[in-house]
């Protein structure tokens, strides 16, 4: 286990070390409340559409994975094929919508200042949405055959040029006649997708490069359009998808109530979001690891190896989530410091940040208990535990605390704390009934001639 994720989690830490970059760097702007409020809401609202509707795809690692522990390497083939064609199909819904969005933003009464520099950034991070979409549906081929050494490589060097620009289009720089204008926040949007760009041609070179060396026959596999194949992507990702826009909403639609309150409350959210966010790469690193490993041990017929891969990975994610609760509870100012010198942003930010030290084991838990789920094919449970977990138990309790106790920010983070304690509960105790049926779910799978329907497991 430990092989297939420690690589998955750079590459997952990568992906959000880079946004925490921008956070900081953007912190260091004049009035970085204002800065860090502009950021927070473009982001948070770009990522809740972009992972939702991207999520969709993460029905290839079933599919993929299950394939390549059944030896059926033309199968994957097709496979990611018609994965290409729904990305390219995902893309055109995701940029349109995020185009209409700033349209929203108007009735959300927020602050001018923040919508100044919002739009403009999530208008710079949507140009990078058809690398993004490349990026994930090619990272799903190379992690279900464990080459997940390039996907580390390519977000850690994704990140250093981040970096560059970053400290180019933020600041803006004069030398002698060359004059770089600052673009402030805008310049982190613009940054982020010239770094996206760089990960998916990064990425393509991989798939070139493994198809080559190991004769997978990737690009010698003719194309043949196969709905049947389609609706079983859409089948098992749909609820993928459905469930990470549940999850992520959540945040969203906190971050939006947040926004009303000002600047300042808005600054101290993002800092505990992007703690929360980075932490929970972690978990979501080995969720995928768990998620190949079993869905490849139920490829070749090992229940004993299914069973172990789901609560090697669930065991982890728990002994990392419950280090950082201790981490968080020990040096919050510490931490957010680092993102911002303004005292008052920091005030803000440190009373989140014992919040997320409450429900980081639990988030470990959801996360990776359902990337065990979906290796063993049962992509649709985690969205009913999410929908009722945060959006009929956590938001209410958190806009009541909220709202008419007039707690604020802490209020909204407490309901949303209660969400991921019922999510983690659930989807960990639905594991555990299922390791019961993986025999039977393995012998319906040998009965099958084919892997372009994987059976379901009862939900």
């Amino acid at each position: 286990m430990l092989h297939l994720a420690l690589p998955l989690v750079l590459a997952e830490i990568g992906w959000m070390v880079m946004g925490i970059v921008d956070t900081i760097m953007v912190g260091h702007l004049p009035n970085s409340a204002v800065a860090l409020g502009a950021a927070a809401l473009g982001q948070v609202m770009y990522h809740t559409l972009a992972f939702g509707i991207g999520g969709v795809l993460l029905g290839l690692d079933t599919v993929l994975s299950q394939a390549f522990g059944a030896k059926r390497i033309d199968d994957a083939n097709r496979s990611l094929q018609h994965g290409l064609v729904l990305g390219a199909v995902l893309t055109v819904i995701l940029m349109g919508i995020v185009a209409l969005m700033p349209i929203g933003f108007s009735r959300l009464h927020t602050d001018p200042q923040i919508l100044a520099g919002s739009v403009p950034f999530l208008n710079a991070l949507n140009w990078g949405t058809p690398a993004l979409i490349l990026w994930l549906v090619l990272r799903r081929y190379l992690q279900a055959f464990n080459h997940v050494r390039a996907i580390a490589f390519t977000l850690i060097s994704a990140n250093i040029i981040n970096v560059a620009f970053n400290w180019f289009l933020i600041y803006g720089h004069q030398w002698g006649p060359i004059h770089i204008p600052a673009y402030g926040v805008v310049g982190s949007g613009w940054s982020t997708m010239l770094s996206r760009c760089y990960q998916a041609i990064v990425m393509l070179a991989a798939i070139f490069y493994y198809d080559r060396r190991h004769s997978y026959g990737l690009f010698k596999t003719k194309w043949r359009w196969e709905p049947a194949r389609l609706r079983e992507l859409l089948s098992l990702g749909g609820p993928i998808g459905a469930q990470i826009f549940v999850e992520i909403a959540i945040f969203g639609a906190v971050t939006a109530i947040i926004s009303t309150f000002g600047a300042l409350p808005l600054a101290g959210h993002q800092i505990a979001l992007d703690c929360a966010s980075f932490t929970f790469m972690v978990p979501m690193g080995i969720s995928t690891a768990t998620s190949v490993r079993v869905g490849q041990a139920i490829g070749r017929g090992d229940a004993a190896g299914a069973k172990a891969a789901g609560w090697t990975g669930i065991l982890l994610s728990s002994i990392f989530m419950l280090t950082a609760s201790c981490v968080f509870i020990a040096i919050p100012s510490t931490i957010a410091r680092g993102f911002t010198p303004s005292p008052q942003v920091i005030a803000a930010a440190v009373p989140l940040m014992f919040i997320v030290a409450i429900f980081q084991l639990f988030d470990g838990l959801q996360m990776t208990a359902t990337g065990a789920l979906r290796g063993a094919g049962n992509t649709s449970i985690g969205f009913y535990v999410h929908l009722c977990a945060y959006w009929v138990v956590g938001l209410p309790v958190g806009l009541y605390f909220g709202m008419r106790h007039h707690l604020g920010a802490a209020g909204l983070w407490s309901g949303l704390c209660l969400g991921l304690i019922l999510a983690g509960i659930a989807l960990t105790s639905i594991w555990h009934r299922t390791t019961a049926q993986l025999e039977t779910i393995i012998a319906s799978h040998k009965a099958r001639p084919s892997l372009a329907n994987p059976a379901p497991i009862p939900n």
